[in-house]
């Protein structure tokens, strides 16, 4: 009888010594599986400093990727939207516009921005051009930073690319864009085509140079601008004031206006100019009816657009020719 009671106890230490076992092994899964879960839901963020110069060389200096920009520029929006950067401020647009670019806050114009919905919007970058130098200090007192760009080539467009294709970490999407950009611009051969290009206001009139954005494009396109040769102005040293003499010389196969106001008021006015000087009359563009807009949603600070701005340029070119 002694001989089972001692049989009985040690098969019940056995038992609660397997039992133990078995616990803390459960116990150890389950804390090995808790801490595996925990490390699979734990997202390590890298987080990496954004340094870059901006297009008069100020060096700029962020903690990471800047999570909102504002732009007073149309051309700078549309490339920046094509990098997926969170615009949260946009210029103001006369033209037709998407819905994504609709629900943007409106910021103004760099002329006339609108200091109150910059400020209320409090983004980390600014972008504007260089001609809003005199307001920055108002807003950089903020906080805000001011970046400068001057897209006033193909070349600067397809820099500005680059730039913010490394920023927001979409550089194969950047190199696509200035691709798409070389693709359209080797399209056309130099040839005779004579164009002339008029920056119009309300009483302004001013010929584009070969050293201006729409001058750059021309060439591209496969246009003469027979305005290259004439003086820069000081105050705008891509453009030059309307030569009568010298345009009645190069004979334009084509005028193509562009303007940031009321398109048709523009034309008008320079229709009214020309008619006051007999010798317009008998350029090739007047005869053959060849006074064109072009539409401001393509050459009005264009960005990736300007792609869409050199093929509608050289169909222009390649029917003012046939006309002649």
């Amino acid at each position: 009888m002694r001989k089972y009671k001692f049989l009985l106890i040690g098969a019940l230490v056995l038992s609660l010594a397997a039992c133990g076992e078995e616990k803390e092994t459960v116990e150890t899964s389950a804390n090995s599986n808790s801490t595996e879960e925990v490390e699979q839901n734990e997202t390590v963020v890298d987080v990496k400093p954004v340094t870059f110069k901006d297009a008069l060389g100020y060096d700029h200096e962020f903690e990471a990727v800047p999570g909102s920009i504002a732009t007073l520029n149309p051309g700078i929006m549309d490339i920046l939207l094509e990098l997926d950067a969170n615009i949260i401020g946009r210029p103001t647009i006369h033209a037709d516009m998407s819905s994504e670019i609709q629900a943007i806050q409106e910021i103004g114009n760099p002329h006339e921005p609108s200091f109150e919905q910059i400020v209320s919007l409090n983004p980390e970058v600014l972008i504007v051009p260089p001609s809003f130098q005199r307001f920055a200090s108002t807003l950089e007192a903020t906080g805000i930073k001011v970046v400068y760009e001057n897209m006033d080539s193909l070349e600067g467009i397809k820099e500005t690319i680059t730039r913010y294709g490394e920023v927001f970490g979409n550089v194969e999407k950047a190199k696509q864009l200035i691709a798409e950009i070389d693709s359209a611009a080797t399209k056309s051969t130099d040839s005779t085509k004579k164009a002339l290009i008029v920056y119009g206001a309300p009483g302004t009139y001013l010929a584009a140079l070969d050293n201006s954005l729409y001058g750059d494009i021309l060439k591209a396109a496969g246009g003469n601008n027979i305005a290259a040769d004439l003086p820069a102005l000081d105050k705008y040293p891509t453009y030059a004031s309307l030569s009568a003499e010298k345009i009645v010389e190069g004979n334009p196969q084509i005028i193509m206006l562009i303007t940031h106001s009321d398109p048709n008021v523009v034309k008008e006015g320079f229709e009214t100019q020309m008619n006051e000087n007999a010798a317009w009359k008998n350029l090739d563009a007047v005869k053959n009816g060849q006074i064109i807009i072009l539409p401001s949603q393509l050459f009005d600070n264009p960005g990736t657009q300007v792609v869409e701005a050199l093929d509608y340029m050289r169909d222009l070119l390649e029917k003012a020719e046939a006309t002649n």
